[in-house]
């Protein structure tokens, strides 16, 4: 009996300071691919590419951080998968770490009002851009209080007030790389456009209210703070592509 597969995130730093354009192309058009023809069942990569390095992240901090350039989210069934990933990146200069993850998607593409079903196939760059973030849960806050808090008042906060088109949690179950940060999350939230991100009215569902813009600005930090040190949230905006996905032949 072949076993479901498992997905695994591999956050990766760009320390050969490989250009956007030329990290977009190594790993959407060949490392990813080849791993498809591997050990990695379905597949998707978030990159900071040509695109998504026009625009800046909503908070710059923390200030002087290595930021991750690209994030591979992979399916396998394959124990060794890691290992074979690393051997592919670490000529190209690309550092990665991995996290066994406990994935869930709180909106998909047509889940609200803001954009309608995935139209486009697997291959193709998503449209917009998306914000990833890497979360440390705080040591006083237990994993399970630390979750409710997550799950059960800052996702439907957020969800409320912004105009995301897809938002997945990736609850990191284990490291599976030797000196992995203490990243306790990663989230992937689509924007319909940079405009989202840029205009704070648009990104904190203000309209052209002043006063709806600062009580959003306000509920959203409160939501932030109880489960996490908001200066420690790492944030860097990539472009999203579905190499390889079950839905895929549907788009």
């Amino acid at each position: 009996m072949v076993a479901d597969p498992t997905k695994t995130v591999f956050a990766l730093w760009n320390d050969a300071d490989l250009s956007p354009e030329e990290l977009r192309r190594l790993l959407v058009d060949e490392v990813v691919p080849d791993l498809l023809d591997g050990p990695v069942t379905w597949a998707s990569v978030t990159v900071r590419d040509e695109e998504a390095a026009q625009v800046s992240a909503p908070t710059p901090f923390p200030l002087g951080v290595d930021k991750p350039a690209a994030l591979l989210n992979l399916w396998s069934s394959d124990p060794g998968l890691v290992d074979v990933v690393l051997a592919r990146l670490e000529p190209l200069g690309l550092r990665a770490h991995a996290w066994v993850s406990e994935a869930s998607i709180y909106t998909d593409y047509g889940g609200n009002r803001h954009s309608g079903p995935r139209y486009w196939p697997d291959g193709q760059r998503s449209p917009g851009v998306t914000a990833v973030s890497f979360l440390t849960r705080p040591p006083a806050i237990p994993l399970d209080e630390w979750v409710r808090r997550w799950h059960g008042r800052m996702s439907p906060v957020s969800e409320e007030i912004q105009p995301r088109t897809r938002y997945v949690r990736n609850l990191l179950i284990a490291p599976m790389t030797a000196g992995a940060p203490p990243f306790q999350a990663i989230v992937e939230e689509a924007w319909p456009s940079p405009r989202h991100v840029r205009n704070p009215f648009l990104f904190y569902g203000a309209g052209y209210n002043p006063f709806k813009l600062v009580w959003n600005m306000v509920r959203l930090l409160a939501a932030v703070a109880s489960f996490v040190k908001v200066p420690q949230v790492q944030t860097v905006m990539m472009s999203e592509w579905f190499l390889r996905t079950p839905w895929g032949e549907d788009a």
